[in-house]
């Protein structure tokens, strides 16, 4: 017989496994930590022993006993399959979904105008849109595939290629007299937009590296600092400065002339690349496919 009624103590022991503390889990599942730490310890009462050790470095961290190593996989692979389950009983009999995740900056700057077109040509496929940072809705089957910039390391998942991926300098036309494009004084006399959004094994480029390769004096320290690629990207728009910036990211805006490349015959190659990514427990469905394979074609056909 099974014991269903104890799915929300396995649910919130496996978040916190996870995320190795209460404060992670609760914030996935819309809960308190003290909610997530009362259903834990509830499992831990039933089965009779703690599943958690408890230690302390500024703030609390939890790691599995031993004894709850084994378990652990059998209780995710159980809760994706329960998932894979109630997404079936749901059911897409009047019109196919797909439920599509990706960066918020990704989304304005690249991905809108091809779920536009997409649309336009699929008019029985709905397109759902989950915008987030993470990749964990589409490691637990909560969007049906993704698309990702970043070293391709995730694990877990199932990955293709899109396109690599460079920095380049930007501005807006407001800024910069058409002479002075490529005027490597110019540039050192400017206002620098730094972006302090953290770029992991990318090997962005540091305004240093910029002006060492444009022959630029040495670089000023005064600037704007910006922990969003999107907010440094609408400072450059606004005039507030020049801005090293992803060159996918900001490709429409320099075609429609809202910002101009300053230097165009330099760039910085990035470790960096995009990739879709759906989930590796379970084949995609033909409508998931259908896109899948809609924009690799797309983006191969833009780049030849």
């Amino acid at each position: 017989m099974r014991t269903l009624n104890r799915l929300k103590w396995l649910h919130a022991f496996e978040a916190t496994a996870r995320h190795g503390s209460f404060t992670g889990a609760a914030g996935e599942l819309g809960v308190t930590p003290a909610a997530v730490g009362q259903l834990v310890r509830a499992l831990e009462d039933w089965v009779g022993h703690p599943l958690l050790h408890r230690t302390r470095s500024g703030k609390e961290r939890l790691t599995l006993v031993s004894e709850a190593q084994d378990a652990l996989q059998d209780i995710t692979q159980g809760l994706d399959k329960l998932e894979t389950g109630l997404n079936k009983l749901r059911g897409r009999r009047s019109r196919s979904i797909i439920v599509i995740t990706a960066s918020q900056v990704l989304v304005m700057n690249w991905l809108m105008e091809r779920l536009n077109r997409f649309s336009e040509t699929h008019e029985g496929i709905d397109l759902r849109l989950n915008v987030t940072e993470k990749l964990m809705d589409v490691l637990h089957g909560e969007a049906d595939i993704g698309i990702r910039c970043g070293q391709g390391t995730w694990q877990g998942i199932n990955k293709t290629w899109l396109m690599d991926e460079e920095a380049v300098l930007v501005c807006s036309p407001r800024l910069v007299p058409p002479e002075k494009i490529a005027c490597s004084e110019w540039l050192a006399t400017q206002k620098l937009i730094h972006d302090d959004t953290p770029h992991p094994g990318a090997d962005f480029p540091s305004w240093k590296d910029v002006f060492v390769t444009v022959n630029a004096p040495e670089a000023r320290e005064n600037g704007l600092h910006i922990n969003s690629t999107s907010a440094v990207i609408l400072s450059a728009l606004s005039g507030r400065g020049v801005a090293i910036v992803r060159h996918t990211l900001v490709k429409q805006l320099i075609a429609t002339g809202q910002l101009i490349q300053l230097h165009p015959d330099h760039c910085w190659p990035l470790k960096w690349s995009y990739y879709i990514v759906t989930p590796q427990q379970s084949a995609m469905r033909n409508e998931v496919k259908m896109f899948h394979d809609w924009l690799v074609e797309d983006v191969l056909s833009l780049s030849t």
